[in-house]
């Protein structure tokens, strides 16, 4: 074995999954920096389950591209990918190591050239998050998370808000495409609901994981949705944790990942005022579509 051969050995057995992260990492880069050029460019957009759930031939680029390169350096693994569900691929995770992938979170920003835009990267075994990958592509911000190893954006570790008091929280959350009059109605009336607890205020930037990573981070406080997927909570849920923060269901109880809801914060006490303060909005479960 040549020299140091026997520690980076030990260093493998310990976490078995660095070099997925790597990878991941590596990607995540040359993905925002094709998601960047095309920002710019004319776009082929198409619409997916409703005029506000738009797919453009980069997302669809962007995320063969991720599964190809994957696939090559990990055959064994498996995938749950946006725009394959959308073509009707299957969304369930098992106990296999399996990459759980949004090629552009943002895609109606991206459209319209508004640059909030991610790639997000997430990784599960045995049904547990052990890693996530979020490029920020215009402001190139990489958020990593690594389950027991804590977060950080370009190096620099990340720490939650650690506010406990709705009345000085900035809270952030996002419509989503589900726009029929009754959806519209309990999501206006759970902002408004928000507002008259005094909330410092209510944020929609258009990206759920650029959104939940400013949580990470500090900048915000609070983070609900219902409709949100997998695909855009996965790497975000670890890097949020590993920030000290807390994500959860919106009834209180522990995270659903396939439930397509979410309440987010930085303390759980922060996490509990919200979950009670909202009316669930029915979105079903990724896992039955």
């Amino acid at each position: 074995m040549k020299p140091g051969g026997e520690e980076a050995a030990a260093a493998a057995a310990d976490d078995p999954w660095t070099e997925s992260f790597e990878t991941a990492v590596q990607l995540a880069l040359q993905a925002g920096q094709i998601i960047r050029t095309a920002l710019t460019e004319e776009k082929r957009v198409s619409t997916k389950t409703s005029a506000a759930d738009l797919v453009t031939e980069t997302d669809h680029f962007v995320e063969d591209l991720i599964i190809s390169e994957l696939r090559k350096r990990f055959p064994s693994h498996r995938f749950i990918a946006e725009e394959s569900v959308a073509s009707g691929g299957k969304c369930v995770l098992t106990d296999s190591p399996t990459w759980i992938i949004d090629p552009i979170d943002g895609t109606c920003n991206f459209v319209h050239r508004f640059p909030t835009v991610a790639v997000s990267i997430g990784f599960a075994v045995n049904q547990e998050l052990e890693f996530g990958v979020i490029y920020h592509c215009t402001e190139e911000r990489l958020y990593t998370g690594r389950r027991g190893r804590g977060a950080f954006c370009n190096g620099q570790r990340l720490q939650a808000s650690r506010e406990t008091d709705l009345a000085k929280a900035l809270v952030l959350t996002e419509i989503g495409p589900k726009r029929d009059p009754a959806t519209l109605r309990l999501f206006l009336s759970n902002m408004e609901c928000l507002l008259h607890a005094k909330a410092h205020g209510v944020r929609v930037i258009g990206s759920s994981t650029l959104a939940l990573c400013h949580l990470a981070s500090g900048a915000a406080d609070a983070y609900y949705q219902f409709g949100l997927h997998c695909w855009d909570l996965a790497a975000a849920t670890v890097i949020i944790r590993e920030a000290g923060g807390t994500v959860m269901d919106t009834s209180g109880g522990p995270l659903d990942l396939m439930s397509c809801r979410v309440v987010a914060a930085g303390t759980q006490e922060m996490a509990m005022l919200i979950a009670q303060a909202l009316q669930t909005i029915n979105c079903g479960r990724d896992d039955e579509k």
